[in-house]
């Protein structure tokens, strides 16, 4: 009898750990997010897009263009990033975050080129594609890069700039921050563009940063407009430092007498082009990267063709041309058709 028990037992503990072997087995498949979700089982591809930061408008165009991305090929996006752009160490855990969780796919838009380098190897050590958009990463760990050419837009700034000033004057440029390969490429571009269209314009100031909020921008901005009481023209290389600098120039009076050029775009700036008090904006197309970029991780996640470098363009928009029918579109996409915010 006690042999009998005995086997019993043995018995019903092996049928135990067979079945929590398949049950960890089918828990632990369900929480890697099979790279063969959307075609035939059932479930759909998790990618998680993170932007640099999500309170300027041109994130919410970007959150927009993945989300109708989404739609179109029927996948989830998980949308999170740094409320402010300066938040590095944040983006870096949101990365780590999401390698953790074993999403399907990495969208992302880099806050620095050096330090968020690790957690993208990371993500790819866990096969897990990475498509970088907005700003490089300085290694290029990664399977795409979807984003305007920078350095191009930075000499089209340039080549407005001596348009405006007939090719003369004092030149401040106002850099965006340290670390962020975007904005240094525009920056870059436009001091070698002046130095192609307009030799005989003087750069006064090219060292100073404007910081991630328009509040530290318009502090920066006050401080060069006293500094340097004599200034011709100004270039911002995004869209919180040229708000910062347009309020620091209507603040102290200067506003449409300083030429300034700015980069990107949203309400206030637009209206101050209306104005007269901003004569250019090279604007971006965030709608597009967001779709691209979505659409890009998901071909490359489902073994498709996808391009290992897209430009999305870049437009310098004037008083002129803000009204033709492509620039409304570009201006104002349709973000409330595809956010529910």
């Amino acid at each position: 009898m006690i042999k009998y028990l005995q086997a019993r037992f043995t018995y019903l503990m092996v049928l135990l750990l067979m079945a929590g072997t398949v049950f960890t087995t089918a828990c632990n498949r369900s929480e890697s997010g099979n790279t063969e979700g959307g075609e035939g089982s059932g479930e759909k591809l998790r990618i998680a897009v993170i932007p640099k930061g999500t309170t300027h408008i041109f994130w919410k165009y970007v959150h927009a263009g993945a989300a109708k991305a989404a739609k179109e090929l029927g996948v989830e996006i998980i949308w999170q990033g740094p409320q402010k752009e300066d938040d590095r160490q944040l983006q870096i855990q949101v990365v780590q975050n999401f390698v953790s969780r074993q999403v399907d796919g990495i969208v992302l838009a880099p806050l620095d080129e050096r330090s968020l380098v690790p957690p993208v190897k990371a993500a790819r050590n866990r096969n897990i594609p990475v498509v970088i958009f907005d700003s490089d990463l300085g290694a290029k760990e990664y399977d795409s890069f979807v984003a305007t050419d920078n350095y191009a837009g930075g000499k089209l700034a340039a080549k407005r700039m001596a348009e405006v000033l007939n090719g003369k004057g004092k030149v401040i440029l106002l850099r965006y921050a340290e670390g962020s390969a975007s904005t240094t490429a525009r920056e870059n571009g436009f001091l070698d563009g002046l130095k192609e269209y307009a030799p005989q314009i003087e750069i006064i100031s090219s060292n100073q940063y404007a910081g991630a909020t328009m509040e530290k921008a318009y502090q920066a901005s006050q401080n060069l407009l006293n500094r340097f009481g004599q200034v011709d023209g100004i270039f911002c290389a995004n869209e919180s430092s040229t708000q910062g600098m347009y309020r620091a120039l209507q603040t102290s009076g200067k506003a449409g007498k300083v030429k300034l050029i700015g980069f990107d775009s949203n309400e206030t700036l637009l209206k101050a082009i209306q104005d007269g008090h901003i004569h250019g904006l090279a604007v971006q197309d965030p709608f597009r990267m967001g779709y691209e970029g979505v659409k890009t991780a998901v071909a490359i996640i489902q073994k498709k063709p996808f391009e290992k470098r897209i430009d999305t363009g870049v437009t310098m928009i004037t008083k002129e041309n803000m009204d033709t029918p492509e620039n409304k579109i570009l201006l104002n996409p349709e973000m409330d058709k595809w956010l529910d915010e």
